[in-house]
C-alpha cells in the first residue's frame, strides 16, 4: 500500500502503472478511497489520506485494519509524495563528514523516518519526547530494501523528517539540520504512516521527490510539476525493486528512541 497526502501525489503514483489502465476504486470504512493499481510484479493500493501525521496515521491504520479483516494483509506500506529538500550548508553534514543536501527534482528514500517536532521546548532548546520518557521518535527502514529501491530509482538515501508545521525560515532550517545530521527532506506524513505500520507489524518505506528548498517560502521557485513527474518515475521502478529484493526482511523497521 502507498499512502500520500493529497490527490495529486496519489495520481502521480498511479500514473506509474505498467499497463496504463485506470485504477479500480475501493471505498474504505469512513469514506477513504483506495486506487488499486495492477499490471506489474507488485500490486499497489494507493490512498490519499490527508495532510499531516495525524491524518496519515488514521488513514493508514484504517486501510491496514480493513485489509487484515478481509484476510489480505499488506506486506509493505510506503509513505510517498513531494517534500522540501535541505541544501548543503552549516549543520547539513552526514556522519563521516560528507555534505548532504538534495537538488529540486531529486528522489530520496528514507533510511530513517523521524518525528522532528514531537517533544517540548525548554530553556535549553528542543527536547524530543523520548528524552521526556515517552514514545518513539524514529523508525528505521529495512536497509537492504532501502538500498534496492534507491538503486533502482537513482535516489539518494538519508533521514527524512516529519513536521506538523512546514519550515519557513533559514533559522528553522538550520536548526533542523543541526539536530538531524545528514537530513535530506522535510515532509508532513511519514512518521504517522510509520507509526500505523509499526502498530500492525508491517514494514515501511518513505519515498519523496523534492519540490522546493526547506527555508523561506519562495513559491516562485517551487517545482511541483517536476517533483510529481519524478515521483511517477520512482514508482515505475519500485515494484521491480521490491520483487527483486525478495520483499522486506523479517524485522523490516524498528522504532527507535534516537532522533537520527
Amino acid at each position: 500500500m502507498v499512502v500520500t497526502a493529497v490527490a495529486a501525489e496519489r495520481d502521480a503514483v498511479c500514473a506509474a502503472s505498467a499497463d496504463g489502465a485506470a485504477p479500480a476504486v475501493r471505498t474504505l470504512p469512513g469514506g477513504g478511497e483506495l486506487r488499486c493499481v495492477r499490471g506489474g510484479p507488485v500490486a499497489l493500493d494507493v490512498l490519499a489520506a490527508g495532510v499531516g501525521p495525524a491524518a496519515a496515521a488514521a488513514g493508514t491504520a484504517t486501510a491496514l485494519t480493513a485489509a487484515a479483516l478481509a484476510g489480505a494483509p499488506y506486506g509493505l506500506v510506503v509513505s510517498a509524495g513531494i517534500g522540501g529538500g535541505f541544501s548543503p550548508g552549516a549543520g547539513s553534514v552526514r556522519p563521516g563528514g560528507a555534505a548532504s543536501g538534495v537538488p529540486l527534482g531529486a528522489v530520496v528514500v528514507a533510511e530513517v523516518i523521524v518525528a522532528a517536532d514531537l517533544g517540548a521546548e525548554t530553556p535549553d532548546g528542543f527536547t524530543p519526547v523520548t528524552e521526556l520518557g515517552f514514545g518513539t521518535v524514529a523508525h528505521r527502514c529495512d536497509p537492504a530494501l532501502v538500498e534496492a529501491v534507491a538503486a533502482a530509482a537513482g535516489a539518494a538515501v538519508g533521514p527524512v523528517v516529519t513536521v506538523s508545521t512546514v519550515t519557513g525560515s533559514a533559522a528553522r532550517a538550520a536548526e533542523l539540520a543541526g539536530r538531524h545530521p545528514g537530513v535530506l527532506v522535510e515532509a508532513m506524513e511519514g512518521f504517522g504512516v510509520a507509526e500505523a505500520a509499526a502498530a500492525h507489524g508491517v514494514p515501511v518505506l518513505e519515498i519523496r521527490s523534492v519540490s522546493n528548498a526547506v527555508g523561506p517560502r519562495d513559491r516562485a521557485a517551487w517545482r511541483i510539476g517536476d517533483a510529481l513527474a519524478a515521483l511517477t518515475g520512482a514508482f515505475r521502478t519500485l515494484p521491480g525493486a521490491v520483487a527483486a529484493a525478495g520483499g522486506p526482511a523479517a524485522e523490516p523497521h524498528r522504532p527507535s528512541r534516537r532522533t537520527s
